[in-house]
């Protein structure tokens, strides 16, 4: 019984960074590298935003070291804390004028 082919799919990643956070989402997927490139300028060419930027993957793993890389860097340089707001017990509300 022959094997099924497994066609690789390549992903055209969209990067946005704001200050010191990124967000990575996927833009496209062709199962041919020419595809992929040929819509990844495409949209290099449209954009108009110097925070965003595009790349090509070649499968999830891929994305994934590089997402794992980014956030570990961000955890590392204190970017990535949960704003943490104190409680206010009742007994130190200020008292409503009714």
């Amino acid at each position: 019984m022959p094997k099924p082919t497994t066609k690789k799919v390549w992903l055209v990643i969209e990067k946005n960074v704001f200050g010191e956070s990124q967000s990575f989402s996927v833009a496209k997927f062709h199962t041919s590298v020419e595809e992929a490139m040929t819509y990844k300028v495409y949209l290099e060419k449209l954009n108009e935003r110097k925070n965003q930027f595009y790349f090509l993957a070649s499968d999830i793993d891929t994305v994934l070291d590089r997402v794992v890389h980014h956030h570990n860097k961000s955890v590392e340089n204190g970017h990535d804390k949960p704003e943490v707001k104190p409680e206010v017990k009742p007994s130190e509300q200020e008292e409503l004028p009714f």
